[in-house]
């Protein structure tokens, strides 16, 4: 399984991609989608919209798992970054890519057992279970890749649970 795992943003948008096969995640590739403060906010958006169509175009994931909105800081903010999130969804929907939705109290309790996990713990969480080096920089591509690894993990739960019900797994 390939999941796309973004943390959207009008100023950075996260991405990463994971890969999945018998239950072990890398990280295939990951990055950060920048726009400039002084352009107008339409270019941006068409610049997100592009970047993501791109990345779902090379790197054919099977899911795109977001975040979804969960705290507030001005009103400005809150909706430049709805409108981000809408041309990410656009993107994905356009490339008939399923969309799943985490908020970040789900991703850090699905990743290390709290919802109020801090960064730190989040990081060694992804290091460990993604076998890297060091640590992802910056904060909202880290952020992305534990959006995937949420995912990753949220599926194979399910995956289980329907193999328990019907017999196929013990």
């Amino acid at each position: 399984m390939i999941v796309l795992g973004i943390d959207p943003g009008v100023s950075e948008t996260g991405w990463a991609v994971l890969e999945s096969s018998e239950g072990t995640p890398v990280l295939a590739a990951s990055g950060l989608i920048r726009t400039s403060a002084g352009t107008p906010l339409a270019e941006r958006l068409v610049t997100i919209h592009r970047a993501i169509s791109a990345l779902i175009e090379e790197h054919q994931p099977d899911h795109v798992a977001i975040e979804e909105m969960f705290f507030v800081k001005t009103a400005n903010t809150i909706r430049a970054t709805l409108q981000a999130r809408g041309v990410i969804l656009l993107a994905a929907g356009q490339k008939a890519c399923p969309i799943h939705e985490y908020n970040p109290r789900t991703v850090k309790s699905a990743l290390t057992g709290s919802g109020s996990a801090d960064k730190a713990q989040m990081q060694k969480v992804l290091q460990k279970a993604l076998n890297l080096e060091a640590m992802l920089k910056p904060d909202d591509v880290a952020d992305a890749a534990a959006i995937a690894l949420c995912h990753l993990r949220a599926s194979r739960m399910s995956r289980m649970k329907v193999l328990e019900r019907f017999g196929g797994a013990k």
